[in-house]
Formats: structure tokens, sequence, C-alpha cells
């Protein structure tokens, strides 16, 4: 003969478990950070397994990007402003770079990068370039590495870049962008495991 269920123990409350909540909210707030990261990183992702071969758009003061043209690899020719050039740096680079815009066009600018030169740190020397191949893309789209691109301009006292800019990234090819692949695959795997851990926490327990 099964006993009776105890009246006292089936009023007694369930348990607390304080810790449970801040790990739904910690593993929910990593697997939507990893979504947005891999997000960030879907243009270059698209870029480095484009083609092997840029497309030349002959000089670039006549050249008029469209929206085919994101993330597109390019070759052009041309000269560049030296007034209102902006520099910057980024972290754990010991090369600069300068933004300039295109003679001849107020849609188009340039990033170079500046190497390192200690006989010349201020680069007063530095000559750009009048030839470039590199990543094409707006200025409002160029993922999470130039995502600190308005604020480092207005830190140099520069005008905002106008809202239809596009920005070629000099140097930068399809094979030099293959890192964004094993973070995306790590980012996608963060997400997964988040994913299942929210699963399980939320799945009522087997009476």
């Amino acid at each position: 003969m099964s006993e009776a269920p105890d009246a006292d123990l089936e009023a007694l409350p369930p348990p607390r478990r304080p810790w449970r909540k801040l790990t739904l909210v910690v593993m929910a707030s990593t697997l939507l950070g990893s979504l947005v990261l891999a997000a960030s990183l879907s243009g270059e992702v698209r870029f480095s397994v484009s083609s092997q071969h840029p497309r030349g758009v002959g000089e670039l003061s006549g050249f008029a990007p469209r929206s085919g043209d994101e993330n597109t690899w390019v070759q052009g020719e041309g000269e560049l402003e030296v007034k209102g050039a902006i520099a910057y740096r980024r972290p754990l680079e010991s090369d600069s770079y300068r933004l300039s815009r295109v003679q001849g066009t107020e849609k188009l600018w340039v990033q170079v990068r500046v190497p390192r030169d200690d006989d010349d740190p201020s680069h007063k020397r530095f000559v750009p370039p009048a030839s470039f191949v590199g990543r094409l893309v707006p200025a409002e789209g160029g993922g999470i590495r130039l995502s600190q691109l308005g604020s480092a301009i207005a830190e140099a006292g520069g005008r905002p870049l106008p809202p239809d800019a596009w920005l070629l990234i000099d140097g930068e090819a399809p094979a030099t962008t293959r890192w964004t692949l094993g973070v995306l695959v790590l980012l996608l795997g963060f997400a997964a495991f988040n994913l299942v851990g929210l699963l399980r926490l939320l799945r009522p327990a087997a009476s």
C-alpha cells in the first residue's frame, strides 16, 4: 500500500534558485551579442569569399558607386585631397591610417595605410599613392572595424562624411579578410551553445 503524500511537504513553496535567473540573463545576453557581432561581420565575410580578381573602375573621380558595388574588390586611379585628410590609428596596430577625399568628387573617399616611420612620426613626408586596390563599402556600412570612424573624424576636427559617401579601403583583399570566417564560426558556436543552454534551463523539470 502506497503512502499518502505529505500535505505539509506539498504546502512548502518551491525552492529558491537565485542563480538561475542570473544564468538565464547572462546566456541570453551572450546569445544576442554573438548574433549581433556575427551580423556585423556579414559584409566582410561575403567579401572574403568573393572574386579573386579586382574589377577595374578607371578614374575614381568619374566613378559613381551603386548599391551592387558594396563589398566588391575594385582597382582605380585618382588624386587624393591633402587638405582635410583625417589621420587615425587602430588599437594594437603600429601603422596609422589616413582617410582622404578623391579629387573631383564629394562622395568617394580612400583609406590608405601609413607605415610607421620613427624618423618622421608626423608623416609629413608621406606621399599618398595614385593607384588603389581594395574593398569598396558605403561609409555607413563598413562593418565593425570602421564603426568608430565617425568619432575619429570628429576628434580630428573634420567635417562628417556625407551620408551617401563611399569608402575604398586600399590594400584590403579577399585573402586578407579570411580571418572573419573563423571569427564567424566562433560566434555562431557561442550562439548555439547558449541557445541549447537556455532551452535546457527553460524546459520544465520531469516530475
